[in-house]
């Protein structure tokens, strides 16, 4: 295992880290809302320490809301409860009714979501009318992103990514919230001749998909098939809705393992296990094409562990991975470079901390799950490899201390194939820049290890919606 896990480590002794990393993103966050003009689009990546869009999609203004909603959470101070719930109100309505990306659950549960959970656990007044119009947008938003569908020959499909009705991205499983949220609140998709379509059926189904075809278990499927690897993207014949080939957009290849990919993978499989764990209602049909539910949380659990192992092996002594298992510089790194921490400085290939920021929250979920069901070793493992990893990450050189920087995590890395990262004046390589999705993904996991040093409730993308 390359990482060397801290096994005495708790999340009360990260504390001062975490008051640290919400001081320093207090001011951050400020600074953005200052200077930055919503005409210019949505912040995607720092440019020599400043927020810049990307035209691609605006897949991340949600993120730049809802890191406000994660900072007034966490340290209580209203004037980012006013900002994030501001900038939703003003802001995130075209997000809603998207039809053109697989991104809602990124966009729409870190805003809308977010203000329902607040407002459910009492950290916002009740207010009504305010939870309605919540519960609405994302009853739409499931409904639109369960609208967005490729149908494959078993009868089974998937969301299709932005690429076109092809294409399966691993990334969306995450995106899968919004589905199970709108369903938990008694939605359903209306078809043509007023056909009632699950929008649980359609989360399982894209679930069950991704766990087929963008994961690996070692069980010969090609000539790389490694157990726990993570293709991007599933290629697909949408004539004859049969399974072609792995690709990759942001990784190196489709025989490679994209990092980030991997980390949405080991996430989004994680939360959904404590999604159902929960209690969801669903009736048998919505899982039939799967073998039934059980076989279904089976096949989530094991994504889930191989993912988690594969992820901890490939990564670097603190837990922060390469920004892809098979960069085509990696052999020019030392031989034993993942038995070392990371080096974000190094000449040859980056790293990705955002990948790290997501991941560790998918470890800790992870664990907590394991732990839950009895697997109490395993869960253990998974948690101070959680913690080990959040520690790095909220220490220097990848928290930035910089006031004149408007990241809070450096060294994150958005696509390399396109060449879009920022590579510093001297230097060959990306470094040195955050990312809108990187941030606040280690608000998150900040948040969700805060709230249990202080004993206080478990967050959850389900909260206010499975307890009501």
């Amino acid at each position: 295992m390359a990482i060397r896990i801290d096994s005495k480590l708790t999340c009360r002794q990260l504390v001062p880290d975490i008051e640290r990393l919400f001081e320093l993103s207090a001011a951050k966050i400020l600074a953005l809302e200052k200077s930055w003009s919503p005409e210019r689009g949505t912040p995607v990546f720092t440019v020599n320490g400043r927020y810049t869009t990307r035209g691609w999609t605006e897949w991340t203004q949600g993120f730049q809301y809802g890191s406000a909603l994660l900072q007034f959470d966490a340290m209580g101070d209203e004037r980012f409860l006013e900002i994030g719930r501001r900038g939703t109100f003003e802001r995130m309505a075209p997000h809603l009714s998207h039809i053109g990306v697989h991104d809602h659950g990124f966009n729409n549960i870190s805003t809308y979501g977010q203000l329902l959970r607040l407002m459910h656990e009492g950290r916002i007044p009740a207010d009504p009318n305010e939870r309605a119009f919540y519960e609405l947008a994302l009853k739409v938003s499931g409904a639109i992103q369960a609208s967005r569908w490729t149908r494959l020959a078993d009868g089974t499909g998937f969301i299709h990514s932005f690429n076109g009705p092809h294409s399966l991205f691993v990334d969306t499983i995450r995106s899968l919230r919004v589905l199970g949220v709108a369903h938990a609140l008694g939605h359903v998709l209306m078809g043509e001749q007023d056909r009632r379509i699950s929008l649980l059926e359609r989360l399982v189904h894209h679930a069950w998909n991704t766990l087929r075809y963008n994961i690996y278990y070692g069980e010969g499927r090609d000539a790389y098939d490694v157990p726990g690897r993570v293709a991007h993207e599933a290629i697909f014949n949408t004539t004859s809705g049969v399974y072609r080939c792995p690709n990759s957009q942001q990784g190196f290849s489709p025989f490679t393992t994209w990092t980030r990919g991997l980390a949405w993978a080991l996430l989004g499989c994680a939360e959904q296990l404590e999604f159902f764990h929960a209690g969801v209602p669903g009736a048998d049909e919505d899982f039939a094409a799967v073998g039934g539910r059980d076989a279904f949380i089976e096949k989530l659990l094991r994504g889930a562990t191989v993912t988690a192992d594969f992820y901890l092996t490939h990564c670097c002594a603190d837990g922060v991975p390469m920004w892809d298992t098979g960069a085509p510089n990696l052999h020019r790194l030392p031989a034993d470079y993942l038995d070392r921490p990371s080096d974000p400085f190094n000449p040859w290939e980056p790293v990705d901390s955002s990948a790290a920021s997501i991941a560790a929250q998918g470890l800790l979920r992870l664990g907590n799950y394991l732990q839950a069901h009895g697997r109490t070793a395993q869960g253990r493992k998974y948690r101070q490899a959680a913690l080990t990893i959040a520690r790095t990450l909220f220490r220097e050189p990848y928290l930035s201390t910089d006031p004149c920087h408007q990241g809070l995590i450096l060294h994150s890395v958005y696509h390399r194939p396109n060449g879009w990262d920022h590579v510093p004046r001297g230097q060959k390589v990306p470094n040195g820049e955050s990312s809108m999705w990187g941030d606040y993904h280690a608000r998150e996991l900040a948040l969700l290890i805060l709230r249990e040093a202080r004993g206080e409730v478990y967050p959850t993308f389900f909260s206010g919606v499975l307890s009501k």
